[in-house]
């Protein structure tokens, strides 16, 4: 597991993401339990905790094979409960979301030790069709069968992998049969580098999450939840299952941006609106207008040895830091009238340990 410095962002869980062109940035996390699995808290608690941090769109995904509240229950209340739907937490959080604005997919976890693990499935009509399934494939066609969108869960997990994450003969058997569609890159504080690279070479989303059992308290100043940012064409429930299946999607972890580049690069241009000016012949001004509540760090990049800019960013990096106006001096020596000011966004991670290059022409 890479570790990733948390820097800061303002507010409390809310978080201002710009929209890109001709879609909305919604912020989702499609990873979380109830009582009815091994969550401690009601279904609704989770749609008053989205709501409290700003949150579009959430999935309950309570375990198929582990129940241990409702068995729980069950005995001390000599109720029996023990074929009680799966769909319960969906249907009884459903009304509550819409009356709150929050939108609600309806999903399950499919638990199982490594290999596979666990997945999620989501954009279910039935959790119940899912259940009682001795061969997990026989859960994986059934959520398939639905039309459902299958992630696989924290890969990193240490008590499932705990010297190394490994990659095993039946993830590509699930891949190659269209039973596997994303990947969990961070799973609460967990970022997962080998999810990251997964990503990228086999074309799968990538997803972020709470995996949240407990009650999710209220975030101090700075900080948030991990969290799925899904580039939308509309705010519906459809336009979403079809942003993550054309991978659509960045992952907000601590003060990161995780995704592949495409999206990285629009989500920057979309936050922070960029001009530049020349002071005189041999200067130069960058303008950034950082409209969004995230922090950018950059670090300068390969250039013309005859610009000068970022003059002190060996060591530190140069912030934007949110809703904030920076100016970037940069010289144009030996009587050149301008070229490429290159830098890495070095928290927008395109692989792992890798930052987004950018750069600004000076004409």
């Amino acid at each position: 597991m890479a570790a990733l410095i948390a820097l800061p962002l303002i507010g409390q869980g809310r978080i201002n993401i710009p929209d890109l062109p001709g879609l909305v940035t919604l912020k989702a996390d499609f990873h979380m339990h109830t009582v009815f699995s091994d969550g401690t808290v009601w279904p609704t608690v989770r749609i008053d905790e989205a709501v409290r941090e700003g949150l579009d769109v959430i999935s309950i995904t309570d375990h198929l094979e582990f129940r241990p509240y409702v068995q729980s229950i069950e005995t001390l209340s000599g109720i029996p409960l023990s074929g009680l739907s799966h769909n319960i937490a969906y249907e009884i959080a459903k009304p509550y979301a819409n009356e709150r604005g929050i939108i609600l997919i309806r999903g399950s976890e499919i638990t199982r030790a490594m290999p596979p693990g666990h997945f999620n499935a989501i954009f279910l009509t039935d959790c119940d069709a899912l259940a009682n399934k001795d061969d997990y494939m026989d859960a994986m066609r059934a959520a398939r069968a639905q039309n459902a969108f299958i992630f696989w869960n924290h890969p990193s997990w240490t008590s499932q992998q705990p010297d190394t994450t490994l990659w095993f003969p039946e993830h590509t058997m699930l891949l190659q049969q269209g039973f596997l569609h994303g990947i969990e890159v961070a799973n609460g504080s967990m970022y997962c580098p080998e999810s990251h690279r997964w990503c990228l070479e086999k074309n799968l989303t990538m997803i972020g999450t709470s995996d949240a059992h407990a009650p999710v308290a209220p975030f101090a100043a700075g900080r948030h939840r991990t969290m799925t940012l899904v580039f939308a064409r509309s705010r519906t429930e459809e336009a979403i299952h079809e942003a993550l299946r054309e991978r659509r999607t960045a992952v907000l972890f601590e003060n990161h941006i995780i995704g592949d580049e495409r999206n990285l690069k629009a989500l920057f241009e979309s936050a922070v609106e960029i001009s530049v000016t020349k002071t005189n012949e041999t200067t130069a001004q960058i303008t950034l207008r950082n409209k969004s509540d995230l922090t950018f760090h950059l670090r300068r990049a390969g250039h013309d040895p005859r610009l000068t800019y970022f003059r002190n960013n060996t060591i530190v990096p140069y912030t934007i830091r949110p809703q904030s106006v920076q100016a970037i001096t940069v010289r144009l020596n030996e009587g050149i009238r301008g070229g490429d000011v290159n830098f890495i966004v070095e928290n927008f991670l395109v692989e792992p340990e890798k930052g987004m290059r950018y750069t600004v022409r000076i004409e």
